[in-house]
């Protein structure tokens, strides 16, 4: 069962999750908070799986919880989606450093918040397709700090090319496919990438590679 806590300072729009959440055998909605002071009391007593919780928040908003959230042992293993509207993005980038699993608009369909929860509950990075392109864009017009070449030395080159795909949005079996490996061992080398660059998840390595140049609108860096 996929646990789950709902984080809006909007009731009608955590009703709406609630209700069309619950009508998964496999999903059980935990617990509801209106603010992000509330959500991190909420998520240290329920340990949810999932927080899908939106950005723009009182008291705290939901970069801030979402920090507070990865960073705390309690909660080990809780994904945080985050919630935002379109002309949003500028919040996108600070969201993932801060730990976020990855994010979704509001307006997304209901068979794809069923499935963005099944995602980030076993760990995949989530970036929704429109929101990604203006990120992408923004790095493009204003890169993100230097990365040391110490990081990207501490991968083989394998490890490069997997990171570079988990980037593009590929899933282990698509990157097995490029790679022409089995998805078990594609899977190994996006875990060792993880581990030796210190990413919580699939979406803090799309942040690395864009991040240190690995990766470009354009091709690999």
């Amino acid at each position: 069962m996929i646990r789950v806590l709902l984080v809006d300072d909007q009731p009608l729009i955590r009703s709406g999750f609630r209700a069309l959440l619950g009508l998964e055998a496999d999903i059980e909605v935990v617990a509801e908070a209106g603010d992000g002071a509330e959500a991190l009391v909420l998520a240290a007593r329920h340990l949810p799986d999932v927080v899908l919780a939106d950005i723009r928040m009182p008291v705290l908003d939901g970069i801030e919880t979402t920090r507070r959230i990865a960073a705390d042992p309690a909660p080990a293993g809780v994904r945080v989606v985050v919630l935002t509207n379109y002309g949003m993005d500028e919040y996108v980038l600070d969201a993932l450093r801060a730990g976020a699993t990855g994010f979704l608009v509001k307006d997304i369909l209901p068979d794809d918040l069923v499935h963005a929860v099944r995602v980030a509950a076993r760990g995949d990075a989530l970036l929704a397709p429109s929101l990604t392109r203006k990120l992408i864009g923004r790095y493009v017009a204003h890169p993100g700090p230097a990365v040391a070449g110490a990081a990207l030395t501490r991968l083989t080159g394998r490890e490069r090319e997997a990171v570079t795909l988990v980037a593009r949005g590929l899933s282990n079996d698509e990157i097995a496919d490029r790679m022409v490996i089995s998805p078990l061992t594609a899977k190994t080398h996006v875990n060792r990438a993880m581990t030796k660059l210190h990413a919580r998840d699939r979406a803090q390595l799309v942040v690395f590679a864009y991040e240190s140049g690995l990766v470009t609108p354009r091709g690999p860096g």
